[in-house]
């Protein structure tokens, strides 16, 4: 066991959990800024939040691996390390300080790609999947070095770090959820490619990282991370005065908009706790069709219950936002007119979208408890 592990936890592991928070901090900034104001420039402070995660990330991992390789005082570090290419060091370290400069790498390329293509009107572009990699890579950086020190450290010290795991699992939640809003809109609740959506995103990183915290209830506390740190981006946003400087504005705002609701997801989560605390005997493809079925059955139940009341005008106030529209909406569209869209487009492409949403969440649950098992057993 490393001295870090004994003595408390080390300065990299919150510089990596820092930079995994801004990022999330910047990436919900960044979308309700688009909605509100449009892309006026590149550097506004939610891409300066956004790029201050690739720097924190890069200088502070790069700065470990060096000084892990080259410092004769590191020994208990090295003995604690993995060696790339003739360099030492944790092998979180690695993976972040990788994620920090594809980040900065995503920044002139998008950039550029604006300057070429003019205005997104898709989050999926070449740039923002380079940024999306690179921004996952810090989160599965600080993840395995928070795991790592969890995994040495003795009891008195893991509570700390359990909390630090289960927070930076919640923000891999809501990174990849944003990768998906898209298809996940409160329009689209009653389609089946919502839920084919969520099951291609969320098991496999819900499920992994719930089983190898090692800590009741892993599952629902990351989905309530997420949950709340969200809707706290989203009510806070909300307060503060903004108006387009992009056309045409065919819904004037005044204030910044925020981001569409998140899913209830601590709800499934919580009946994928329940399952996979009832199977733990049982063979991993058992455990992973009970976890799916539990996870995806509560989550249709609930947000198609829940979709009601978000296109209900019980929602239309500051706690829910749905009243608040980007300054591109129509009157005309769905969300204007608060209906559902009919994403499918015929009952047997529902029933498919369904039927692959609960294929989908079952082989990568099955994954994630594989991959669950490897990660109860990092030290490096």
């Amino acid at each position: 066991m490393s001295s870090a592990a004994r003595n408390g936890t080390p300065w990299y592991v919150w510089c990596a959990v820092a930079a995994t928070t801004s990022s999330m901090i910047g990436i919900q900034w960044d979308i309700s800024w688009h909605r509100t104001i449009g892309r006026d420039a590149f550097l506004t402070p939610a891409h300066m939040a956004i790029y201050l995660c690739g720097v924190l990330a890069g200088i502070s991992c790069g700065y470990l691996i060096l000084a892990t390789t080259f410092s004769p005082a590191a020994d208990a570090l090295r003995n604690a390390s993995v060696r790339i290419w003739g360099f030492r060091g944790p092998l979180g370290a690695f993976v972040a300080a990788w994620g920090g400069i594809a980040m900065l790498t995503s920044a002139p390329f998008d950039d550029w790609w604006h300057n070429a293509y003019g205005l997104d009107v898709k989050i999926i572009s070449p740039p923002h999947m380079v940024l999306a990699v690179g921004m996952f890579a810090v989160q599965l950086g600080a993840l395995l070095l928070v795991l790592s020190y969890k995994n040495n450290a003795p009891d008195d010290r893991r509570r700390a770090l359990d909390w630090l795991f289960v927070f930076t699992g919640g923000l891999v939640i809501a990174n990849v959820m944003t990768l998906i809003m898209e298809y996940t809109f409160r329009v689209a609740i009653h389609s089946g490619v919502y839920y084919r959506s969520i099951a291609i995103a969320v098991p496999l990183f819900l499920v992994a990282i719930s089983q190898s915290a090692r800590v009741p209830w892993a599952a629902t506390r990351i989905a309530l991370v997420y949950f709340f740190f969200c809707n706290g981006m989203n009510w806070i946003l909300q307060l503060f005065p903004g108006e387009p400087k992009l056309g045409p504005v065919t819904n004037p705002v005044t204030h910044f908009v925020p981001g569409h609701f998140p899913v209830l997801m601590f709800v499934p989560a919580m009946a994928l706790d329940y399952a996979l605390s009832r199977t733990e005997p049982w063979a991993r493809w058992k455990r992973a069709a009970a976890g799916a079925v539990s996870f995806m059955g509560v989550l249709v139940a609930t947000q198609w219950l829940f979709g009601y009341f978000l296109l209900s005008p019980w929602s239309r106030n500051p706690v829910f936002y749905t009243h608040l529209w980007d300054y591109r909406m129509t009157p005309r569209s769905y969300t204007a007119r608060n209906l559902f869209y009919p994403m499918d487009g015929s009952t047997a492409s529902f029933a498919i979208n369904m039927t692959l949403a609960f294929a989908i969440c079952f082989l990568l649950a099955w994954r994630g408890l594989a991959w669950a098992n490897w990660m109860q057993k990092v030290r490096r």
